[in-house]
């Protein structure tokens, strides 16, 4: 993808370049990232004991949100995303984690019910709802007992809220949205938040 696909292309092919585009970066806060994730992760283990379960991270990143749950279980780690560079980078950083190249919206490869838990970390917000809804659909399709994603919730940082703008996501629409796009899609959702503002949104099936 080259800066033609940010001014001229369309959503995905913008979003695609950016995450291209700052891999790197990603890759070096990396550590930073995870600190915070720690915190919201043993807070969801409380809520939601994660011992034993498999787990697929879809738009894994440099695979952060995947290594922090994956210290909470046992069960196989695997994470997808659509971006080259942050798979090599999560390949660099979490070398015991299976990370393989697919695009969110299309999980074929996937068997319904293969995977305990099906997460995302801040990725549904750069959708808009219709695109959200296919994903969603397509994570309740693997997942056998959870979907959880892990997002914006509440104030977002003004650092955020410009990459935000960079990236043209639809971060406000999902945070004023979201909860209720969760209810018509689950039969109970819980809630886990974070004293940073974001929220894992966890959808039970069964």
């Amino acid at each position: 993808m080259s800066i033609f696909h940010y001014f001229f292309g369309n959503d995905k092919q913008r979003a695609k370049f950016v995450f291209n585009f700052i891999a790197p970066l990603y890759g070096k806060i990396d550590q930073a990232i995870q600190n915070d994730y720690a915190k919201i992760c043993k807070q969801l283990n409380a809520a939601i004991p994660l011992e034993g379960n498999s787990v697929l991270d879809i738009g894994t990143g440099t695979g952060g949100w995947l290594a922090s749950i994956g210290k909470y279980t046992q069960g196989e780690l695997v994470g997808v995303d659509f971006s080259t560079k942050m798979i090599h980078q999560a390949e660099k950083n979490h070398p015991g984690i299976k990370f393989i190249h697919s695009d969110a919206e299309n999980l074929d490869s996937f068997a319904d019910n293969s995977y305990d838990i099906v997460t995302a970390s801040f990725v549904l917000h750069g959708m808009k709802a219709p695109e959200r809804a296919i994903v969603m659909k397509e994570m309740k399709r693997i997942a056998r007992k959870y979907v959880m994603i892990q997002d914006f919730h509440k104030h977002t940082a003004p650092v955020i809220q410009f990459l935000e703008f960079m990236e043209r996501s639809d971060y406000k629409n999902f945070k004023k949205n979201f909860v209720a796009e969760m209810d018509s899609n689950f039969k109970e959702t819980k809630l886990v938040e974070s004293a940073s503002g974001n929220a894992v949104y966890v959808g039970l099936l069964g």
